[in-house]
Parts: structure tokens; sequence; C-alpha cells
């Protein structure tokens, strides 16, 4: 429930945390002062009256969460977090963008405390929005009975002219209106002014009709006047089946006598004369990151509040927790993304002999995973027929309906990555997202921002090689295995067979640290004989010997991943001639990596000079293996359309080739 405090009051916290903006991004003679001056009327109604959470528990399950999409505006969140009582003193408000600082120059989830995403690429604080807004639909969904709501909380996010350009917004906010989101808010910070100049420069479409045409409730107010402010938030809250957006007219850095409304305002410290001039325009004292006692108490006040909300939601969820103790024992699963221990159990037995697709195979343990995971959920752009990640028996999510698993994402893979992201950062479900793997292009800025927040996403690509045959180049994936093998904190997978996907699978759910990416073939793949070949648990070590001709140090090695080690295998074991061959399969380097280096000797002897690597991609981040005196049977060049057993043929991916390749080497 809103508090009751005047205009006065909400101009003396938006003033306060104007100064703090300036003086933040003058310290640091770097940074963004113009968005938080324009923006912190809306933000000061909106933290001090309906915002609800708790620096008291910066986790609270039910908590609203709070997305400043456009994070070049730090100063503003920073501002926000220090007045609400968030673990953000003053002396880190200071060292805005230095060394060693909680204040970043964009906004790091888990660096700072409260900081609910890490934004920077603008429109992926938008996309993360809708998929934390998706979340709390789905658990409610799950969790709420009739007379009882332990999810009942709201995303807001700010954006602004650049997010509005960025195409991602575009696939995010459409989706949210199809699925009617109706507790994502969006203020939508129109000052009409980016880097280069006016908007005008490149930017005229008609943003209400854009949202109405996306069946969103439209709002638009003056960003300040707090009457309209306040008002426009009421009525968001109020709607029921759409979700909402509020353009905020409002003025880059608002006050400066000098920058207001220009570009200079955008991204460049005011001055320090500007900063006074401002400090005395907008009746503020001239003394550096000056918080008036009564600001201070505003914000205070609100915390107590908000305190003692969180802490009636927490004895209400003990007298939900008695009254459906089934529904408790799984929140605690849900919330905790508890896996089983013995996950293992669940996997099905693949029959040496047969051959399948891994990505086949893998829909076959996802399914079978799902059944003991409750909390693992996710969908495809469009592609689940030849994705295999459909949940079978689960329903669809569709507008008013959340209670499925199985997400239609539409043609949209850069949503759907950063709503992925929003939704593992909300918290109570494991989200995998699914794709030819050629389109991982459009999921990369998505998949480095996972990386760098440390979420536990899965990655499902299939179709990951030249071996798409007829579809040609374009969809024939060669740089990828390498380009997502660069991002740090990014696992990728790359199966051998059905055995192998399902021990992926495994290594994927147990990632609690990172994204993890499985690359999945659309052609079959044989069935390697595990009594006669070591397990496929030796996947989670990265790589293992599969087979030897003899015994001790070899006299080559030959590693591969995916479809490559099955032709590699074929090729080492009619070496003959005495030669001691050694077959490494490598699924994933990352995790080969992690090892000790004992392991890592024990797979790949420094002795054993004489290394080939085989892969279906470019040959980069392999020569660290195979070292000087090895060789890459690799694809530096991009595919061809042509049946897949011609396109073998000619870029080498034959047994005979392999067999050719290592009786040049052994001599």
């Amino acid at each position: 429930m809103a508090v009751k405090l005047t205009n006065d009051d909400l101009k003396l916290a938006a003033n306060t945390i104007r100064g703090l903006a300036m003086d933040g991004v003058q310290a640091a003679k770097s940074g963004h002062p113009g968005m938080p001056m324009g923006m912190a009327d809306v933000a000061a109604v909106l933290w001090l009256k309906y915002l609800k959470h708790s620096p008291a528990d910066a986790d609270w399950a039910d908590r609203d969460r709070f997305v400043l999409s456009g994070g070049h505006g730090s100063m503003l969140l920073y501002s926000l977090l220090h007045l609400a009582g968030y673990d953000l003193p003053l002396d880190e408000l200071k060292q805005f963008r230095q060394w060693g600082s909680r204040t970043p120059g964009h906004p790091e989830s888990g660096h700072t405390h409260g900081v609910e995403t890490t934004t920077g690429p603008l429109g992926q604080g938008c996309a993360n929005a809708v998929g934390m807004a998706l979340a709390e639909r789905m658990l409610a969904g799950r969790f709420n009975v009739a007379d009882a709501t332990p999810v009942d909380h709201y995303t807001y996010a700010f954006c602004g002219d650049g997010d509005m350009m960025e195409g991602i917004s575009h696939e995010a906010f459409s989706l949210a209106g199809h699925l009617g989101l109706n507790k994502l808010i969006v203020f939508y910070d129109f000052n009409e002014i980016t880097i280069e100049g006016k908007t005008e420069l490149a930017y005229s479409e008609d943003v209400k009709k854009r949202f109405q045409g996306y069946n969103w409730n439209v709002i638009d107010i003056d960003a300040h006047d707090f009457d309209q402010i306040e008002k426009a938030i009421r009525r968001a809250r109020r709607e029921k089946t759409r979700p909402t957006i509020v353009i905020s007219r409002s003025h880059i850095g608002y006050g400066s006598p000098n920058k207001q409304d220009t570009a200079s305002a955008h991204g460049e410290p005011l001055g320090e004369d500007e900063v006074a001039a401002t400090k005395q325009a907008l009746g503020m004292p001239a003394e550096l990151f000056h918080v008036p006692d009564a600001a201070a108490e505003m914000f205070a006040d609100r915390a107590r509040s908000m305190k003692r909300k969180m802490n009636k939601w927490k004895r209400d969820f003990r007298a939900y927790a008695e009254a459906n103790p089934e529904q408790a024992a799984a929140w605690d699963v849900f919330m905790q993304d508890r896996i089983p221990e013995n996950i293992e159990e669940a996997l099905p037995v693949f029959e040496p002999g047969t051959a399948v697709a891994t990505r086949s195979s893998a829909g076959k343990v996802l399914n079978s995973l799902a059944a003991v995971i409750p909390q693992l959920v996710g969908g495809s752009a469009d592609l689940a027929p030849s994705t295999k990640t459909w949940l079978d028996g689960s329903g669809a999510v569709a507008a008013g309906s959340f209670e499925g698993r199985n997400l239609h994402f539409g043609v949209r893979e850069h949503a759907m990555a950063s709503m992925m992201n929003g939704m593992a950062l909300h918290g109570g479900l494991r989200v995998y997202g699914a794709t030819f793997f050629v389109f991982a292009d459009y999921c990369r800025p998505s998949i480095r921002l996972a990386a760098l927040m440390g979420l536990p996403v899965v990655y499902v690509f299939t179709h990951d090689s030249y071996n798409v045959g007829e579809d040609g180049p374009t969809h024939q994936p060669i740089e990828h295995l390498a380009s997502l093998r660069c991002i740090p904190n990014v696992t990728v997978i790359r199966p051998a067979d059905p055995t192998e996907s399902g021990a992926a699978w495994v290594a994927a759910l147990k990632n609690n640290t990172g994204p993890t990416v499985l690359a999945l073939t659309r052609q079959n793949l044989k069935v390697i004989d595990r009594t006669v070949y070591p397990a496929a648990n030796n996947l989670e070590k990265g790589a293992y010997t599969l087979w030897q001709s003899g015994e001790g140090t070899p006299d080559v090695i030959v590693m591969a991943s995916g479809s490559e080690v099955e032709i590699s295998l074929a090729a080492a074991q009619q070496l003959g001639d005495g030669v001691n061959v050694r077959v490494v399969s490598m699924p994933t380097m990352e995790l080969f990596e992690a090892q000790d280096a004992t392991y890592r000797e024990s797979v790949l002897p420094a002795a054993c000079t004489k290394r080939l690597a085989v892969e279906a991609g470019v040959s980069m981040c392999w020569h660290k293996y195979v070292g000087t005196d090895g060789r890459t049977i690799a694809l530096d060049r991009f595919g061809a359309s042509a049946p897949n057993t011609k396109l073998a043929e000619e870029f080498g991916y034959t047994v005979q080739n392999v067999l050719e390749v290592l009786r040049t080497m052994v001599g």
C-alpha cells in the first residue's frame, strides 16, 4: 500500500537521486548522468510508494523485480539502492567506475547487493524483464491456491530510446503481449536523445501504436509530474490481461541549465561548473554526495514498512505450507533447484548396434529427466519437432494458462535466450531453450551475459555441422563450436553417441555456475557398446580414453568430438602394423581443462606428440592439444549444399581419410 508522501517529499527524494548521480559521474569523470536525472521523478514514486522489496532480504521470493535495461544509467540504480538501505555505502558511490568498487559502469548481478540483472547491451534488460514476468506467472500457476497467493509480484523495467531501437526488445515485447503478462510494467524513458543527437536522426516510429499492436496497455505521461506518475502506476497495476508500457516523456539531464535535452548530457559528465549550477537551479546544497536527513528518513521508513510486509509474507507462507504440505515440499524443490543425487538412474539405455541422432536421443533423455525434475521447463524458437525438445505429457504455456512446461518462443532466438536469463534470475525454474546450432549467432549476446552472471541455463543446439546437408552453408555451423568455446564460463558439450548425450544432459544439470551448450546431430550415430569401451560417465571429465590398441604411452593419439568419434575409432582400429594408437573422445574442452594435471596427462601424455584432432568445424581451439607435431582434420571453410554423405567425402570426414592421415603421421 502506498505511504503518504507529498509531492514536495517526492521532489526532495528525486533531487537527492539527481545529486548523487551527478556527483558520482563527475567524480569518475566518466559515465551517463542524463538518464538518472531524467527518470529520477518516476523512480522516486516507484521506489518510495509501490516497489515491494526489502534490503533485509534481497532474495525474498515474492519481491517485485526492478530492471534497469539502460544500464549506462547505473548511477540511478546505485543511488536508489544506497538510499533504500541495501549494502551499498556512500563510499561505494564515490568510487563509481573504479577498480574494486561495487559500482561498476553498468550494473552487475551478484556483484552489487540488490541488482537483479547484469545490463548494458541495450534491449537485454527488456527481454530479461519479460522472462522474469513469465517466471512469476508460471510459478503462480503452480503454487497459488484459492485462499493463498505466495507468488504475487510485479516486474518493473526502465528502458529508453536505445532499447526500443534494438531488435531484441521487439521480439520480447511482442511475446509478452501475446502471453498477456499483465504483471509486467515498463517505463519508457522517452527523451528523444541518443549519443549522436536527436533520435529523429534514425528513429521516428509511433511507439504508442507499436505497443497497441503488441496487445499492451499504453499510458502516456509527463515523467516530471508526480500525480501523473502515480496515476499511471495505479492504472498499470489494475490491468488484468495485458502488460503495460508507461510512455514517460522526460527531459534528459533534467534540471541542468545548459545541458538539459542535449546529447552531451547522455554520456558525459556535466562538468563541475554545470553540476554546481544544476544544484543551485534545483534548490540543492552544493555539498558533494549530499543526502538530506528528510530524504534518508523517507527511504528508511519505506524499508521498515517493507520489512514488515516481508515478515507477514513469511508468516503467511508458514500457514500455507501447513495447509498445503505437498505444494510446500515442491516449493523447496523449485526454489532451491534441487537435482536428484541419483539422477543418472533416470537415464534411458540405448542398445549397442542401433543408430540414433543425438538430437533424438537427447530428446528422450530430456523427457526421462523431466519426470524427476519438476522445475525443468523450456521450449524452442519454433523448432520443437526438429530439436526434439518437447516435454511429452506436459502442456504448453499460453495466455491465461501458465501451468504447462513447454514454451512456444516463436521465431525469436534473441528474445528466447535473454528471456531464459530473466527466468533463471527470477529463480524457481531450471530453463532450457532450443534452436538450430547455426542460429546460436542470434543467441550469443545473451549467452555471454549468462556466462558473466553464472546462470545455469541450457542451450540445446541441434543440426550441429555440415551434416545438415542440402540446406547448404547458411544452415551449416562451422565456426560456432569455437566461437562459443572462447566465451569464459560457457561449457560446450558435443556428445559422440546417444549414451554420451545422456551424460551430457546430466553434466548440464549439475552445472550450477554457468550456462551449458549441447551441440547435437541431425544424422544418426551408432551407439557405442559400453561393455567393450569405457563408460560415458567419463564425459564429466571432459575427455577420456575411449580405446587403445596397446598398453602404455601411445605412438599416436586421435582426438574427436561428436560425430567424428565414430569415424576416428573405426580408422584407428584399422591402422594395425603394430602401431599403438589411442582414441580420445573429447566432448567438452571446458570440463577437461577443469581436471587436475595428473588426469589430463593420463589422457594426453606429453610424451606422445603425434596427435590428430578430428572435428566438423574450424580448427581453432584444437591447436593447443595437437601441438607442433600434430594435425587436424577440420573445416576452415564454409559448407555447401549437397547430401551429407557427399559432403563427408569432399571434406575428408571419412574413415578412409582419417586412416590415411594417421598412416602419414606414424610413417
